[in-house]
């Protein structure tokens, strides 16, 4: 069987996506997957994706009629339509991943109606997937799109420690500048209402440092600048990591102790590599954005507000902790390089 498998975005999202071709994998299939292309170096090297193609929706929504973006779509057609598959995921539910996964003449799975972010959307799919009662996180519900394809679920926790069998002089010229343990916090978030204010990472990693040694390390990325700024004005003996890429980031993250953020890609990233995770939900995180349904997989969630504030969230980091040393270290950092995906436009 040849599977593609329709993810455009974003980090967080993919990585609960992964487990969709692991578990192919494992059942013989040959994997191709859809993503865009800003999230290429998040997927390049999995061992379990046999081609990576690459999409550009938003400037093709920009400027839907330009020749530039007439001729990329053809050509994504061309080549999605040369590995033949025969079957397609749209594991986005959305408009626009079940029309790109149209573009291939094969059946297309996704969730129904009600199940899926766009809802009408479900009109393209051929295969619609109901949720069940039983899946609540959302991994769980992912995997339940592999049911119609009679592709048995083996492995469920996503496994992104392929990231660190690409080489990295900048995080480990970085690394070195480091005192170990060290603690990663994450403030910045892409909606503000997925964000803990900064005074309050600040009395949390002064807390860590004084009664467990770890070294505050501030992540970021893009748009979370003037956060970072105002965390290390707090924080004047953290160190804020410099513009990193995604494989050098995990490298990075794969050295932490723990690492605390809320609820955004690199909090599941740092979980599919292994380390400890925390994500902080607000108040008002929504319907779907809920612990139970995105906390990091292996990981740990607190929902603030309530009564929960820096020393509840100080005392979960602590029992993360205590958890991590009592049982065997999940791999050795180690892990030797993969064959590099085809990658193509």
């Amino acid at each position: 069987m040849r599977l593609l498998i329709v993810r455009l975005s974003a980090m967080g999202d993919i990585i609960h996506s992964l487990p969709l071709a692991e578990n192919a994998r494992r059942a013989g299939v040959d994997v191709a997957w859809l993503a865009e292309e800003a999230y290429a170096s998040l997927l390049e090297g999995n061992p379990n994706i046999d081609r990576l193609f690459l999409a550009s929706t938003k400037r093709w929504r920009r400027q839907p009629l330009a020749p530039r973006s007439v001729a990329d779509i053809r050509a994504l057609a061309r080549a999605l339509r040369s590995f033949e598959p025969d079957f397609s995921i749209d594991a986005q539910g959305l408009w626009k991943s079940a029309l790109l996964a149209g573009l291939v003449k094969a059946p297309r799975v996704g969730f129904a109606r009600g199940d899926r972010r766009e809802s009408s959307s479900a009109t393209l799919i051929d295969r619609p997937v109901r949720l069940t009662r039983e899946a609540v996180h959302v991994v769980d519900q992912n995997l339940l799109l592999l049911e119609p394809l009679g592709i048995p679920v083996e492995t469920r926790a996503p496994n992104a420690r392929y990231l660190l069998g690409h080489e990295s002089p900048d995080a480990d010229a970085f690394l070195r500048t480091l005192r170990e343990p060290f603690a990663l916090f994450h403030p910045g978030s892409a909606r503000a209402e997925k964000t803990w204010g900064e005074s309050q990472y600040a009395d949390l990693a002064r807390r860590l440092e004084a009664d467990s040694g770890l070294m505050p390390v501030l992540s970021w990325g893009p748009g979370d600048e003037s956060r970072v700024e105002r965390l290390s004005a707090l924080l004047p003996k953290a160190v804020a990591l410099p513009r990193l890429d995604l494989p050098s980031l995990a490298h990075v993250i794969a050295r932490s102790t723990v690492f605390v953020a809320g609820d955004t890609g690199p909090v599941h990233l740092a979980d599919a590599l292994g380390r400890p995770a925390l994500a902080l939900f607000g108040p008002r995180s929504g319907t779907r954005n809920v612990p139970e349904r995105n906390r990091p997989y292996g990981g740990r969630a607190l929902r603030l507000g309530d009564g929960t504030g820096v020393a509840e969230v100080a005392e979960e980091v602590r029992r993360m902790l205590r958890d991590a040393a009592a049982r065997p270290e999940n791999g050795d950092g180690n892990e030797k390089s993969h064959p590099a995906v085809t990658v193509e436009h």
